[in-house]
Order: C-alpha cells, then sequence, then structure tokens
C-alpha cells in the first residue's frame, strides 16, 4: 500500500524545476557567448581605449586632474588655429574637386558607350591600392624643389597645402568613384523614357532626373572625403612642409614632445568633426529611399557619338594623372639617386643594406594583412550574423549594431593614441599586448570594423525569410542552419571583407603608427620613417611593395570571386 501511494504521489507531484542551463536552448547559449565576446572585444579594444584618452586629455603631467586647463592652453596658441584653419581649407577644397571630378568619372562609366570601361574602372579606383604615402613621394619626385616638372607649378611651392591638396585627392578619389558609380548605377530607365517622350532637352534631363536620382551619393560622398581628408596623416607628413594639420599635431605632440595630454586634447578636437560628419551620412542614409522597385527597369544608354567621345576623353585625362602619378612613384623607385644620379638601379630595394630593419617591415604586413583579413572576416561575420538573424537578446543585439558604427567615426590617429593610453600602463591586465602583432591586427579590425559589418548585414539580409522560418519549423539548430546554408551562399560576400581588410592593412599607417615595437613595424610606418631620414628613393621602393601586393591580391581576387559566385550563387538564378 505505501509503494502504490509512493507511486502516485511521484505521478501527481510536480517534479524538480530544470536548471537555467537545461532551460536555455543550444541556440540561445551559442549566441548570449557570441554577443558577450564581442560585447566584451568592443569594451576592452574600443571604449576603453577611447576613455582614457578622455581622461587624459584632462589630466597633467603627473596625472592630476586639472578640468578644461589643457584645453584653454591649447585653444590659445596661434599656431593651433593655423591647424585648424588648413584642415578645414583642405577638407573643404578636396571635397569639392573630388566629388565634381568622381561624379564626371561615374557618370562617364554608367551613362555612356564609351570604349574601355573596364580599362578605366580599373585606373579609377587603382589609388586606393596605395598607402597614402605614396602619392605624396610621387608629388616631391614631379614638383618638388629638385621635381622634373616644378615649372608646372608656376614658382609655387609642392611643400604645403597645395601639395597636400593633390596628395589627398589622388588618395580619395576611388573612394568617391565607387560611392558614385554604386549610386548611378541603379537608375529607373522609365524616367528617361518619360523624359523623351515629352521632348526634354538632354540638359533638363540631367538636371530633373540624373542629379536627384544620384542626390543620396552624392551626400555621402561628400561626407566621407570630407572625413578621410581632415584625418588623413600620411600625406600631409610627407608633403606638408610647414602647413600643419591637426593630424600632423597630433603625431608631433606625441612622438615629437612626448606631451601625451595635449595629443589627447588635439585628438578630441579631431574627432568633433569626424562624429560631426558621420551623423551627417548617418541622417542622410535613414532619409534616403529606394528608387526602385519591382517594376523598375534598369536604365542602359544609348550610343551618342558626342557624350561618348567627351567622357572618353574625360576618363582618359583622369586615368592618364593616375598613371602619371603612379609611374613617377616607381620610376623614382628605380633611381640610384635622385636626382643627381638618374641611372635605374633596383639598389633602392636592397632594404636590408638600406635600413635596419630590412625586409622585416614588408614581411610584418604581409604577416598583420592576412591575419587582420582572417581573424577580421571571421569575427565581423559571426558578430553581424548574430545581431540580424539571432533569435533572441534583442536589447543586446541593438546595442551592439550601435556600437558597430562607432568605428566609421573614430580616425586613425586617434584610436591608435587611446591605445597607447590604455594598453600601455603598467597596472593593465593587458599590457603585455602593447607593441606585438596581435595588438596591431586587433587595431586594425577594430578600425575598419564598420564597413565589414555593413557588408555582412547587406548579404545576409538577401537571404529568404522563409530559410530561417522553415529551419525553426523543423527544429533545426541555428548553428547547423549558419554552417551549411548560410555560410556557404554569403561566402562571395565574406571574401570581399577579407579582401578589403587585407589592402588596408597593407596601407594604413594612421592607426599603427604608436602601436609598433622593433619586431612589429609594419612597411607603412618604415616609409615614412626612410622619408624622414631622406631616403625617398628607398621609401618609393616599400611603397610600391605594398602596391604590388595590394595589386597581387586583387588579381588573385578576381578569378576566385567568379567562382565563388558560380558555386554559391546558383540560387538566384532562375
Amino acid at each position: 500500500m505505501e509503494a502504490k501511494t509512493m507511486t502516485m504521489n511521484a505521478l501527481i507531484l510536480p517534479s524538480k524545476p530544470t536548471s537555467l542551463f537545461h532551460r536555455v536552448s543550444k541556440d540561445n547559449l551559442v549566441l548570449i557567448l557570441v554577443l558577450s565576446l564581442v560585447m566584451s572585444l568592443f569594451a576592452f579594444f574600443l571604449l576603453f581605449p577611447l576613455w582614457s584618452m578622455l581622461q587624459k586629455s584632462v589630466q597633467n603631467a603627473d596625472g592630476q586632474f586639472v578640468g578644461l586647463t589643457n584645453f584653454a592652453e591649447y585653444l590659445s596658441s596661434a599656431s593651433v588655429w593655423a591647424s585648424v584653419s588648413n584642415t578645414l581649407t583642405l577638407g573643404i577644397t578636396v571635397t569639392m574637386v573630388v566629388t565634381l571630378a568622381a561624379f564626371g568619372y561615374a557618370y562617364a562609366l554608367t551613362r555612356s558607350c564609351m570604349p574601355l570601361k573596364t580599362v578605366f574602372k580599373a585606373l579609377g579606383t587603382a589609388p586606393i591600392l596605395a598607402p597614402s604615402l605614396l602619392p605624396a613621394i610621387s608629388l616631391v619626385f614631379l614638383f618638388g624643389n629638385q621635381g622634373i616638372a616644378k615649372s608646372l607649378l608656376g614658382g609655387q611651392s609642392v611643400y604645403g597645402l597645395v601639395g597636400i591638396s593633390l596628395g589627398l585627392i589622388f588618395w580619395t578619389f576611388p573612394h568617391a568613384l565607387m560611392i558614385l558609380t554604386t549610386s548611378m548605377r541603379t537608375s529607373d530607365a522609365r524616367l528617361y523614357e518619360a523624359a523623351k517622350a515629352l521632348n526634354t532637352s538632354p540638359l533638363k534631363t540631367f538636371l530633373i532626373v540624373t542629379l536627384p536620382g544620384a542626390k543620396f551619393g552624392l551626400i555621402s560622398t561628400l561626407i566621407v572625403v570630407f572625413t578621410l581628408v581632415i584625418t588623413d596623416f600620411g600625406v600631409a607628413k610627407v608633403i606638408g612642409g610647414s602647413d600643419n594639420v591637426l593630424a600632423t599635431d597630433i603625431f608631433k605632440q606625441v612622438v615629437g614632445q612626448q606631451n601625451f595630454a595635449m595629443g589627447a586634447v588635439t585628438s578630441i578636437l579631431l574627432l568633433f568633426p569626424a562624429i560631426l560628419a558621420f551623423s551627417a551620412d548617418r541622417w542622410v542614409k535613414k532619409k534616403q529611399k529606394s528608387l526602385i522597385d519591382t517594376r523598375s527597369v534598369v536604365y542602359q544608354p544609348s550610343p551618342n557619338k558626342a557624350r561618348d567621345t567627351l567622357c572618353f576623353i574625360y576618363c582618359s585625362f583622369i586615368s592618364i594623372m593616375v598613371l602619371v602619378v603612379l609611374g613617377m612613384a616607381v620610376y623614382g623607385s628605380l633611381v640610384t639617386f635622385w636626382p643627381w644620379n638618374q641611372t635605374l638601379t633596383l639598389n633602392n630595394y636592397n632594404f636590408t643594406e638600406i635600413s635596419t630593419y630590412g625586409w622585416s617591415p614588408f614581411f610584418n604586413s604581409l604577416e598583420m594583412a592576412f591575419w587582420t583579413a582572417v581573424f577580421g572576416t571571421s569575427l565581423i561575420f559571426i558578430a553581424a550574423y548574430a545581431v540580424e538573424k539571432g533569435r533572441a537578446f534583442a536589447p543586446i543585439r541593438q546595442a551592439l549594431q550601435m556600437i558597430s558604427i562607432i568605428p566609421m567615426a573614430v580616425p586613425g590617429m586617434v584610436l591608435g593614441l587611446g591605445y597607447i593610453f590604455y594598453f600601455n600602463n603598467g597596472d593593465n591586465l593587458l599590457n603585455p599586448l602593447y607593441g606585438t602583432m596581435a595588438l596591431l591586427v586587433i587595431s586594425t579590425v577594430v578600425h575598419y570594423y564598420t564597413v565589414g559589418h555593413m557588408t555582412s548585414l547587406a548579404a545576409l539580409k538577401q537571404l529568404p525569410a522563409e530559410i530561417e522560418a522553415t529551419a525553426a519549423s523543423i527544429k533545426m539548430p541555428q548553428f547547423k542552419l549558419f554552417y551549411k546554408v548560410t555560410l556557404p551562399v554569403c561566402m562571395p560576400a565574406l571574401f570581399d571583407i577579407g579582401m578589403y581588410l587585407f589592402v588596408n592593412a597593407l596601407t594604413t599607417t594612421s592607426a599603427v603608427v604608436f602601436l609598433y615595437s622593433t619586431d612589429t613595424i609594419p612597411a607603412s610606418v618604415s616609409v615614412l620613417n626612410m622619408d624622414d631620414a631622406g631616403q625617398t628613393g628607398a621609401a618609393a621602393a616599400m611603397a610600391v611593395m605594398i602596391m604590388l601586393s595590394a595589386v597581387c591580391a586583387k588579381l588573385i581576387q578576381w578569378p576566385v570571386a567568379k567562382w565563388l559566385e558560380s558555386r554559391t550563387q546558383a540560387w538566384r538564378k532562375r
């Protein structure tokens, strides 16, 4: 009887509540682990360094709080206002010139039937494969005190705002071109057909159809180019002469004078215009609406001899300028001793005899670029998947999405200086990372994180929602869906992100110029050091090696991307 009673009680009484671990699904457990890891990485490698820089700006040399004294002292200097004026002048001038030039080039590529479009597109984007130091060195060979085309400047010295402007126009042009080409490629042919039916003149069609369609692309271009110009360090450092800008002020305060507090103050001042430009860009994107729907017809330009000829001449002129700058850098790297002995030689590439570091900076850059591409692509895509496709923890995912946008608003010089204050601190448990290849890789990933994140989100949004719903209905684990479906389908986008990180890791200077050690000095910093030492030919040679490495990476990317598209994107074709 007692046994029967016990059996009945076992059936009636509720069982013990299961543990939290058993109540949380495996998918949600993996999701919270991923979110926690990425949030921790952002905290340690973005937010805490920026906070350390903010703290340093209100402290004196002894670490005591002095409020806004450093800001008052810094802003009382006349040279500071000269740097601010130079920075804003460059920002406005270069932005306007580049936007107009790139708009004409993008118009020729998308709205004409001129020949050699593929060649012109490749040449238009070629400057992005070179470090910003390369055009500055090339301009020295062309228009410097002993330049071969010095007379073309009419007695004006290239060392100063003129040279900085020319170098930045060359370097920022491909960034503007890519934005505008994308913006103008997606046009509705029905609008042009309506304008033609109403006998609208070509000029009026351009003003009422083409320009409004490219409006948001133009605004984004203005903002992006302005941000790149005011935060660039390399061009101004090489060819700036006595004209300082805020980015070079940071370098001089930190490296030249060891005045870290003033370097932090300058960084915060540089952060303000970058944040304002970034905020404006975000506002523009929220206002932007798609002009293409399911009934739209893709615009295909019809041949027009006069227009196509003008477009061909214009693109030829721009392409020749690009080739001249790149070619002059290559030529300068082969000259024995500029300008006194112009015999061609490969001695400038014998870095073992020229620099104490030898070839190690070049191989350090290749190593850094490789690990940045591998680690960065993996981290960025997994984090983007957690944000976009996660089925729980919505507040954490929204917070991660907001933090993922911050790196785009932080200039590389500012990020690098924040790393000095945070990691070069004996009390910090992460101090052993300072000067290591790991920190160089992490800083580069953080610096370029946002573009990869947005690219990943765009790829993930293209996946049909039915895939997730079907997987949930058959109770397939989400992590299994990730590596069986999502990962293969998004592989082309991952490859693009990896290549983007690889090339930028090769060419970046601003974020790593404060973080390297004698064992981890990258090639871009080696170019800077050799140029400072008067070894212009060797500096050009190292810059050319960086460019050639990026070109080889792009040449590898093209067939691999085609192969990936044929293997993973067949589902898009009906």
